[in-house]
């Protein structure tokens, strides 16, 4: 099961000074959420290996170092690695950044997706970690005909240890009101602090919405290049998705405007139009479909907010 986090402030600090400040508050729109997959790597540092390639080649000591794969190429621990991978960036794509110790933003209008999606990608790492682990043995058994001379069964660790190696969990975390700041160290104090936490939380949302136009930008310009010729010209080839990448940034505008942005607002609007009734196949064979959906999108990238693009 999805592990769940809902984290709630002291209630002692509940019972001292409480002013307003100016930071927008999106906590009714918005949570923080936080993913941690661990795997295990299955490599391992070989130090007689490394000191033996820095002799053979006349290099000083620590230059080189080897790492051997100790599993070899086991097809199971590399496909656990891969779908963590692809795991992690599913989740950047749902949530907005907020700060550097992995906590991300996200929009409640985009609550029961994400958690879907995290629900069934924890089942899908569990099978493939179970299923890795109920090869283990063999894989050792296969790995010293592989690695010869640099096997040695004393660094591969027990099923049991191994097995608390691989780990999934999910966080969801209340965003804290930037305007409900409630601590006991005297009226001078506690403005100063909440003075610095309006900075932060500012910044920390200016963040997170760049994080949404910078996306925009990307799949629009994506666009705007690929549909850039005429009937006349050598047709440039695209795919599908290109059509359904800006249909999902559409709805990303919508789901992450969790500060009710109104150039966010009027950008989403105009793309909606601009896509009614659109696909792929259709931008490839009408000209005029094509020039001015390009033409829209061209508007569209020029009213994006200035934001080191």
């Amino acid at each position: 099961m999805t592990q769940e986090l809902i984290t709630t402030q002291d209630q002692t600090l509940r019972n001292s000074v409480k002013s307003e400040v100016s930071a927008p508050s999106i906590g009714s729109s918005a949570m923080l959420c936080e993913l941690s997959i661990s795997t295990w790597t299955g490599r391992k540092k070989d130090r007689k290996a490394s000191d033996d390639v820095t002799d053979a080649n006349f290099a000083a000591s620590g230059v080189a170092s080897v790492h051997k794969k100790l599993l070899a190429d086991c097809q199971e621990l590399m496909a656990v690695q891969k779908f963590t991978a692809n795991s992690r960036n599913i989740h950047y794509a749902m949530t907005m950044p907020w700060s550097d110790t992995g906590l991300r933003l996200l929009p409640t209008a985009q609550y029961f997706k994400y958690h879907q999606a995290m629900t069934d990608i924890q089942n899908e790492y569990d099978r493939l970690v179970d299923t890795f682990l109920q090869g283990y043995e063999w894989e050792i058994t296969q790995a010293s005909a592989k690695l010869g001379d640099l096997f040695n069964r004393d660094e591969y660790p027990s099923i049991d240890s191994l097995r608390n190696k691989f780990g999934f969990r999910l966080s969801y975390i209340p965003l804290p009101d930037a305007g409900d700041f409630r601590i006991d160290i005297g009226n001078e104090a506690t403005e100063q602090v909440k003075s610095h936490y309006q900075d932060y939380y500012s910044a920390q949302l200016n963040n997170a919405m760049n994080d949404v136009w910078q996306r925009t930008h990307k799949a629009l310009s994506a666009m705007s290049e690929r549909l850039d010729y005429s009937d006349n010209d050598d047709k440039k080839i695209f795919r599908d998705t290109l059509v359904t990448n800006v249909l999902d940034m559409v709805e990303l505008l919508n789901v992450c405007n969790v500060n009710g942005d109104g150039q966010m607002t009027a950008a989403r609007m105009k793309l909606e139009d601009a896509f009614r009734g659109v696909n792929a196949e259709a931008l490839r064979e009408d000209e005029h479909l094509r020039s001015e959906t390009k033409r829209t999108v061209d508007e569209v990238i020029k009213s994006l907010p200035s934001i080191g693009l």
